[in-house]
Order: C-alpha cells, then sequence, then structure tokens
C-alpha cells in the first residue's frame, strides 16, 4: 500500500451534552444515541450494518458538517430537490489534523441523478466528468467516469452504497481506482454494504449495530461470511432458503 498523510478528519464525536434529547430522530437511532468518538486513523474507513442502522445517516452529517450538499456533489454544488437531511451535522465534532485537501466529492447512490442534472444543467463542468453527459451513460457508468475524471487526488472523498449501480468487475476497477487516489494522499469513508470494496487492505471497518459502533476485521462482517458461504456452497443455501415450510411451521403446529 502506498504511504499516505495523515487523514483529513481524524475522528468524529457527537456533541453529547448538546443533543436535545435521545428520544427524537436521529438521536434515536441507536447507534447514534450510543456513539461517542469514532476514530479514523487511515485513508480508508468503511461503515457497515443492516438497513436502518444509521450508516447513511451518519455519513451525510459528517458530509455537511464538511460543507458538501446533502444530496451529493462537489463543495461547490449547492441545490436542493427535496430536503430530508436531519440536524445532526450540528452535533457533530470533526477532529482535523493541519493540512486541508484540496478536492473533495460527496457521492450518493440514490441521488447522484439529481448531480448529473445540476453538474450538466446548472454548472456546466461536464468535462470535469469526462466530457460526456452523465445520463447518456448508464448509471455504472457515470460513476466510474465520476471517479475516473472528476476525482484528482489530495481529496476527501465520501461514498454511500458506491456498488450500487456497479457490477462486481466494476466493483474491482473501484478498488483500484480508491488505491490510486489514496497514493496521492486521499481519504474515503464509504458507507457500504459491498464484501469486494470492503477487502481494501488496511482499512478500517466499523460495524453499526442497535447497540454500538464497534470495529470489526474483514473476515468478521456478515458481508464476507455469508458471501463466503453462499459461494462455497451455494445449492446448500439455496436448498435451505427455499425449501418449503413444514406442515407444522405453516399452520403453527402439529395436527391431531
Amino acid at each position: 500500500m502506498p504511504k499516505s498523510r495523515a487523514p483529513f478528519i481524524s475522528s468524529i464525536t457527537l456533541k453529547r451534552d448538546k443533543v436535545p434529547s435521545f428520544k427524537e430522530y436521529p438521536f434515536s437511532i441507536p447507534a447514534i444515541r450510543n456513539l461517542r468518538e469514532l476514530s479514523l486513523p487511515g485513508p480508508v474507513t468503511f461503515l457497515v450494518g443492516e438497513n436502518g442502522t444509521g450508516k447513511s445517516t451518519l455519513l451525510e452529517a459528517v458530509a455537511v458538517a464538511c460543507g458538501f450538499n446533502a444530496e451529493g456533489g462537489s463543495r461547490n454544488f449547492r441545490f436542493s430537490t427535496r430536503p430530508s437531511h436531519s440536524g445532526l451535522h450540528e452535533y457533530l465534532r470533526l477532529v482535523r489534523p493541519p493540512g486541508r485537501p484540496r478536492d473533495g466529492y460527496f457521492l450518493r447512490a440514490e441521488s447522484f441523478y439529481n448531480v448529473a442534472t445540476a453538474a450538466e444543467d446548472q454548472y456546466g463542468v461536464l468535462d470535469a466528468y469526462g466530457g460526456r453527459s452523465l445520463h447518456e451513460q448508464s448509471h455504472g457508468e457515470s460513476f466510474m467516469a465520476l471517479v475516473l475524471h472528476r476525482l484528482k487526488g489530495h481529496g476527501l472523498y465520501l461514498f454511500d452504497e458506491p456498488e450500487a449501480a456497479l457490477s462486481p468487475t466494476r466493483q474491482m476497477g473501484l478498488l483500484a481506482a480508491m488505491h490510486e487516489l489514496v497514493g496521492k494522499g486521499s481519504q474515503f469513508l464509504i458507507a457500504t454494504h459491498s464484501p469486494i470494496l470492503l477487502g481494501y487492505p488496511g482499512a478500517r471497518i466499523y460495524l453499526l449495530t442497535e447497540g454500538a459502533i464497534t470495529p470489526v476485521p474483514y473476515t468478521d462482517t456478515e458481508h464476507y461470511v455469508i458471501t463466503k458461504s453462499f459461494l462455497n456452497n451455494p445449492e446448500g443455501m439455496l436448498r435451505e432458503l427455499l425449501s418449503e415450510p413444514s406442515e407444522t411451521d405453516s399452520d403453527g403446529g402439529a395436527q391431531g
């Protein structure tokens, strides 16, 4: 792995004494409610967990706290299709070592269409994305156009489920592009479900659960374990998953 500079964000802390109520959203989300300090020691950090555990909410709050548009884009993007982000960013303290990023981007898979429209119609910056309309490409192609052409290095890059539009081959291409950008002094914070992306060497992986946010080794993630189990024995897993329920299971008890 190439050497990297110190991270642009070294830790994220919730200002717990400022929180109005832990019974109100988004502070009622268990992982957020139990957040104290999240260390980002290296160039790549992942957030993983089941749907609804707060990955995207936390990532969005970090992005807004860093000055990015809540729907995505660079810091220069200022548009709003439908304001829906929480106020969590106001209660986060980001520890930033000396030295500011020269580049930055917040990629949200669910709202990238809106970013692509703003890039073309509002800001006229298609040359930065390879010179071809992002709407004339597939979702996956437009994602990769962003990564390969727009991101320049020495940057802070926040990605929310970038694998959503990428084939396994393209996900490996994203890994290679990330590695090149890390070599240029960049930092990534990524929320993902991809066992391919999670394999980035030396990355810190945080698991968000109903109770806490804890670091977890790659091979202990559910993504790795389940994918490996399925690929090692697809017939057995499919047989178990697709088996017909027994008469006892279907009617609540044995007939007698």
